[in-house]
């Protein structure tokens, strides 16, 4: 069960209040310009498969650009970070309604612009996320994540049905520059924003490596494995709505730009509801009962608006995908950030985001292809199915409930005083932690140091081994390295408070009358003729 925390309670911070006000603004530009683009496809283009790539077009850069986001979010300052993003995407935005104002828009060129846009998303969004940890207490994240989700979905039930008068009334161009103008508040409250980072001590992670630990630790993380593998099946099925809703507008009611308006307010209004009863679902279903419900009420209504052909009916049938649409992402979005340290944070978001935009990105494209070769309803229905195999996935691969463990710093980690003049890049380096284990405590020694190697390679180990020494079979040698005594000293700050009991259950278990013994060795793979690291002289002490 989730830990409990009020909808109100990330109010209380001034800076949540202001960004999350001027996110509001933003969506509502942001999903004007959804529909422009849409119907301005539709009208340019006789294509279904053109109409579907509209939706892979915003999150086909998400999916191929967020783990490299994540790493800036986790190694830059996230508000500057965010800064870049809402200034590009107000410049794209900008350049777009001048192209379509000036009657020269094409179907690529418009895919190119909306491609963009999703960049300036991709950069953003982890950045945002991984910042709602650093606005609020950790208690309110949940809360937090479901504000956002609310802050989205309530312009949806306005957004599109403003956007189809928009579009009705004045064109797509006009669409386009109110989401243009739209970047202007949170742009200025991005910018009075005072986020403050930790300072750390040690350099910043080379963008290479960095990803590369995001990419270890979640792959280290069973937990999380499942969350993100799920949030990919949820948006491979569940964005056939959202990708073909302007077909089932145009083909399947024949209606016109309101048209689509309003089914997209309809799924609007029903993620608000889902929204305002997310904490009470939370705390009253485990995590995998809420994935399956979202997933079986998706499929519901995926069907139910594949056979409609009434406008009511339609709206109707995408009031329960708007509030499953929210309860499974905000759950999935929760369930990574709680089960993450700070440190790495923004990564984990953005794999978990490339994992479910790449869903999506997929599923557009693949429905969009079922709806050319045969019709929108042959396309809905067979998500409806793809969803119901994402529910039943659930019993074999049951999601984790949100992590309750105390991720913080552990702290208590002191660089040793060497005796060699090393730098920070220096290394290789080899560690060896000793330890004298009784053979009858063997048992319980071999599944700590099983978890004790997932942590060690999770947080930047490499070539981990267990050792035993074939004359005295009671003394085990724990085996691995790092690229750089840097490294070394960052894989140790990483350890967190929950890691701490692995520790003390080792050191329990050792039989030695002084603590384990840990070797700090420098490697050298070939011999140099002279020595080339002196040892420190320390002055005598009278």
């Amino acid at each position: 069960m989730a830990p409990k925390s009020s909808l109100a309670n990330p109010f209380r911070s001034l800076d949540f209040r202001l960004l999350w006000t001027a996110a509001l603004v933003s969506n509502l530009g942001g999903l004007i310009q959804g529909v422009g683009a849409g119907w301005m496809m539709a009208t340019i283009s006789e294509s279904a498969d053109m109409v579907a790539l509209v939706q892979s077009a915003t999150t086909l850069p998400i999916m191929i650009f967020s783990l490299a986001a994540g790493a800036l979010a986790d190694n830059l300052d996230r508000r500057r970070v965010m800064l870049t993003a809402q200034i590009l995407m107000m410049v794209v935005s900008v350049a777009l309604a001048a192209f379509a104002f000036m009657n020269v828009m094409t179907p690529w060129l418009l895919l190119a612009f909306t491609f963009l846009i999703g960049c300036g998303t991709a950069l953003h969004n982890p950045s945002w996320q991984a910042s709602m940890g650093d606005i609020v207490p950790r208690a309110d994240i949940p809360a937090a994540v479901t504000l956002n989700s609310m802050a989205f979905n309530l312009m949806r039930s306005v957004g599109p049905a403003l956007g189809g008068v928009v579009v009705a009334a004045a064109g797509a161009a006009f669409a386009f520059a109110i989401n243009a103008v739209s970047y202007l508040p949170i742009i200025l409250a991005l910018a009075r924003w005072k986020h403050r980072r930790l300072p750390t001590g040690l350099p910043r992670e080379a963008f290479g490596h960095a990803i590369s630990a995001g990419l270890r630790y979640v792959a280290m993380s069973p937990n999380l494995i499942k969350v993100i593998c799920r949030a990919f099946v949820f948006g491979l099925g569940a964005v056939a709505i959202l990708a073909l809703l302007p077909l089932v507008a145009r083909d399947l009611i024949g209606g016109g730009a309101m048209t689509y308006g309003l089914l997209l307010g309809s799924f609007g209004v029903g993620a608000i509801g889902g929204a305002l009863i997310n904490t009470r679902v939370r705390e009253s279903f485990s995590n995998e009962t809420i994935a399956k419900g979202a997933f079986l009420g998706f499929a519901f209504s995926a069907v139910l608006l594949a056979l409609s052909r009434q406008t009511w009916l339609s709206c109707l049938s995408l009031l329960p995908a708007g509030a499953c649409w929210v309860l499974a992402l905000s759950m999935f979005n929760v369930s990574v950030q709680l089960s993450t340290p700070r440190w790495v944070v923004g990564r984990a978001l953005s794999i978990y985001q490339t994992a479910t935009f790449g869903g999506m990105a997929l599923g557009s494209w693949l429905w969009g292809i079922a709806a050319e070769m045969e019709t929108p309803t042959a396309a809905l229905i067979g998500s409806g199915v793809a969803l119901m195999v994402g529910a039943a996935i659930g019993l074999r691969f049951a999601l984790p409930e949100f992590a309750t463990v105390d991720l913080d710093p552990l702290g208590q980690f002191k660089e040793p005083a060497l005796r060699l003049d090393l730098k920070a890049r220096s290394g290789p380096i080899m560690i060896m932690v000793d330890y004298e284990i009784a053979q009858e405590d063997v048992p319980a020694f071999l599944a700590a140091m099983a978890e004790r190697r997932r942590i060690r390679i999770r947080d930047g180990a490499r070539q981990w081994a267990l050792l035993r020494d074939l004359e005295n079979p009671n003394i085990w040698s724990e085996t691995y390295h790092v690229p750089t005594w840097v490294e070394y000293v960052r894989h140790n700050m990483r350890r967190t408070k929950a890691d701490a009991e692995i520790t003390d259950r080792l050191r329990n278990l050792h039989r030695g009358k002084e603590p384990p013994r840990v070797h700090r060795m420098i490697e050298r793979q070939t011999v140099p003729i002279h020595d080339d690291m002196p040892i420190k002289e320390y002055p005598e002490v009278h």
